[in-house]
């Protein structure tokens, strides 16, 4: 009877408990999001500093009140190269995500609302692409142009949209079991009209949180292509080219050319990737055993 009794409390006091590491996990999340923004938009600003400015006299100084995170190779200020080089990150994994979205939400939703012979082939070409490791076609693709932003938005771009189609599709074909689709072709809706007026605005969540998703993944892939030399020139302050040119301080022992462009990549990751989570558990609830608390 006990047993029985303390039952209740224990499932409530789970729950609680869930809820509560979940609002803790998206306010800290929220916190270094808005500290990353917020640095991206004030610190040139507010900081009189040319960021290409050469000063070989405090080359490879480590942090200072006067560099808080100490100076490269040539002797700028590392601070505000991280700053510069993220603002040029963020502008090419925005722009690749949006474009990936776009083209993954057209194939997907058309392929979906097709069906039949389409649908096959379209998920087909999917699978083709998909065979491709995607650094390796995004190397291909840049490979064709001179070095620069737009090149990179395009490689990312164009080898990033196939997870987005096959999850708008796999909600397209969700959504037209549903009652509502019936009627609407029973009316003598066409099947432009369906896709347009009931299901993509039914797969723009799903499609959304897709592209949230794919811009740190994206700021990963530009960095890697910067990294290997293939994408943004070496002059261009990102936060690939900036860890690609800090690797012989690295192997001298400065830490800090590497450390904080370092930083600067993996924390609007994680920032991302805890909103997105709760996102994701918004959107579509799990249901979860109560014999798993």
């Amino acid at each position: 009877m006990a047993e029985a009794e303390a039952a209740p409390h224990w499932r409530s006091y789970g729950s609680g408990g869930r809820r509560t590491a979940r609002g803790v996990r998206v306010r800290v999340c929220t916190a270094l999001l808005a500290a990353t923004v917020l640095a991206v938009l004030l610190v040139p600003p507010l900081v009189q500093l040319d960021q290409q400015a050469v000063d070989l006299a405090a080359k490879l100084q480590p942090p200072s009140p006067a560099h808080p995170f100490g100076t490269d190779d040539v002797g700028r200020d590392l601070l505000l190269r991280c700053v510069y080089g993220l603002r040029v990150s963020l502008l090419v994994g925005v722009a690749a995500a949006l474009t990936a979205t776009v083209i993954g939400t057209a194939v997907g939703a058309t392929a979906g609302a097709l069906g039949g012979w389409m649908d096959r082939g379209v998920m087909r070409l999917v699978d083709v692409f998909s065979s491709v490791p995607h650094l390796l076609l995004g190397i291909f693709i840049v490979a064709m142009f001179r070095p620069g932003v737009w090149p990179v938005v395009v490689s990312v771009a164009l080898t990033h949209w196939l997870s987005t189609a096959r999850i708008v599709r796999a909600e397209v074909l969700s959504l037209r079991s549903r009652p509502y689709i019936d009627a609407a072709v029973s009316a003598g809706a066409s099947r432009w009209r369906v896709l347009v007026r009931h299901l993509l605005p039914g797969v723009l969540p799903q499609a959304a949180l897709a592209a949230v998703l794919m811009v740190p993944h994206a700021m990963w892939h530009e960095s890697a292509l910067s990294f290997l030399g293939l994408g943004l020139p070496t002059h261009t302050a990102s936060l690939g080219t900036l860890i690609q040119t800090a690797r012989g301080s690295l192997l001298a022992g400065q830490w800090w050319p590497t450390l904080f462009p370092g930083l600067f990549l993996i924390v609007p990751t994680l920032a991302v990737a805890g909103l997105a989570g709760a996102w994701r558990e918004r959107i579509n609830p799990r249901r979860r055993s109560e014999l798993m608390l």
